[in-house]
């Protein structure tokens, strides 16, 4: 696994064609490797920039910490 750091906000498209925000934590063993943990939320959305505007709104994140898939 590589050292670069995850962005903490993932929004991807599910199989039912609504998108959904996934919160990602990373924190570092002792070692300095990271640990990256996932928890997919239950909010839906018709649009992916629905899904930003959220994310953005609620989470206070910048445009950077946000990936798309």
């Amino acid at each position: 696994m590589s050292r670069v750091p995850v962005r903490p906000f993932l929004v991807t498209k599910d199989e039912e064609g609504v998108f959904r925000v996934t919160v990602r934590t990373t924190r570092y063993n002792s070692q300095g490797y990271p640990l990256v943990s996932a928890e997919i939320l239950t909010d839906a959305f018709r649009t992916q920039t629905a899904a930003k505007a959220f994310v953005k709104a609620e989470y206070r994140a910048e445009p950077g910490d946000i990936a798309t898939k």
